[in-house]
């Protein structure tokens, strides 16, 4: 027998049938299960959604709990139900924030490491931890984006293509935002990031990991990961078509020259044309097999003038979404001094947090302060960025981290 009952109700022990809300509101992948240790409980229970519909033929049923049952409802779940809103989090600095997105970066890397190889042995995807990874991504961001997004960029070049789909789902989580996306679309924006580039798994190792430049026919074999990814998730089967779609067009350009479609325009869906900007941002800032990253400030000015390249209005709120000058930017103040971005304030584009550090008149480093440009008061600002490889530092994520 179905039964809906409040979540607060659930125990160890029952069958979930179903959770009152779309699939997207709540921190499973699956929606039936049984709830068998005290981690799943706790999700539940917290994951903001009212109710659960549990079947009582495959699990415990609330009437052997001490103390008045809960009111329940016999009846079959109804499709498409309002997706209820999760509760907001309060927001952190930078600094506080940095433990937690560690951990998460790492518990990410093993998670999206083992999906990977699993699909690189040939063995179907199964990608039933992705949603509470995306979950979780998501919540940090909410605290404090730049941390989380700032740590994703930090990669070594031997672990770039698992670690490039932690990054991209969080770019993704975080633009999705900035352009006003519910909490549903956010995360299913999300979680297409997870998953747009499982078809490099398909690709010989020799040429995934060249260090050099790739000959014709190896940037040909490449260009079939689009291809060979959206077939392993359709294989794989009860995924959102927006993550198959962004696995197969996150390369086609806004002018029609990309591939594998050669799509143009709106004809690209919105969010394969976030995975194109996402997926581009990250990839040159950070340390690949064949090249050195470029630094974020310099990688957004640079994308800026690639013209046909990106859609212009998602482009605009990814800068929005990273900032002007991302976190760990060299910038030079009007006072003369060189710093390192090591906050950004919500709506402050133009006035982050920097601790300034050495003196462009000088040549000579300088105390260690932090600036908060958005303060009244503050009366320097921002004139340049700064090339961190001109001046000789190479050091400067130490700033922040």
């Amino acid at each position: 027998m179905l039964k809906k009952i409040p979540t607060h109700a659930v125990r160890i022990g029952m069958f979930i049938q179903g959770f009152d809300g779309n699939w997207l509101s709540h921190p499973f992948w699956k929606s039936r299960f049984v709830i068998d240790d005290a981690e799943d409980l706790a999700r539940v229970r917290q994951s903001g959604v009212a109710g659960v519909w549990i079947d009582t033929s495959k699990g415990l049923d609330v009437a052997s709990q001490s103390g008045p049952a809960p009111a329940v409802v016999v009846a079959v779940p109804v499709a498409e139900p309002l997706v209820l809103a999760t509760a907001p989090v309060a927001r952190c600095s930078v600094r506080d924030e940095l433990q937690r997105a560690t951990k998460l970066i790492n518990r990410s890397k093993k998670a999206v490491t083992e999906l990977f190889q699993e699909a690189r042995l040939g063995n179907a995807i199964n990608v039933e931890g992705c949603m509470p990874l995306v979950a979780d991504i998501s919540e940090s961001l909410a605290r404090n984006s730049s941390a989380l997004l700032g740590l994703a960029r930090l990669k070594h070049k031997d672990e770039y293509t698992y670690m490039h789909s932690v990054a991209v789902c969080a770019l993704m989580l975080s633009l999705a935002r900035q352009l006003g996306l519910d909490e549903e679309r956010a995360r299913e924006a999300g979680l297409a990031g997870l998953l747009h580039d499982v078809g490099k798994m398909a690709m010989p190792l020799e040429v995934l990991n060249k260090p050099g430049s790739l000959t014709d026919a190896e940037f040909a074999i490449m260009r079939s990961h689009p291809e060979r990814g959206h077939a392993m998730l359709l294989a794989a089967g009860s995924l959102p078509e927006s993550a198959l779609d962004v696995c197969l067009h996150h390369h086609e350009k806004y002018d029609g020259s990309g591939y594998p479609g050669r799509l143009a325009g709106e004809a690209i869906s919105l969010l394969a044309r976030m995975g194109a900007v996402c997926d581009v941002y990250d990839a040159i800032t950070s340390n690949r097999p064949y090249k050195q990253a470029w630094n974020p400030a310099e990688s957004l000015a640079r994308m800026a003038q690639w013209t046909g390249h990106f859609d212009t209005h998602v482009f605009h709120a990814l800068v929005r979404s990273v900032g002007i000058y991302p976190l760990g930017s060299l910038v030079r103040l009007e006072s003369g001094r060189l710093g390192v971005v090591v906050d950004l304030l919500p709506g402050k584009l133009t006035t982050p947090v920097v601790r300034v550090f050495f003196s462009a008149k000088s040549k000579a480093a300088i105390a260690q302060q932090e600036v908060d440009l958005s303060r009244p008061g503050v009366s320097d600002r921002i004139v340049s960025r700064e090339d961190p490889s001109e001046w000789g530092f190479s050091n400067l994520d130490d700033f922040w981290r």
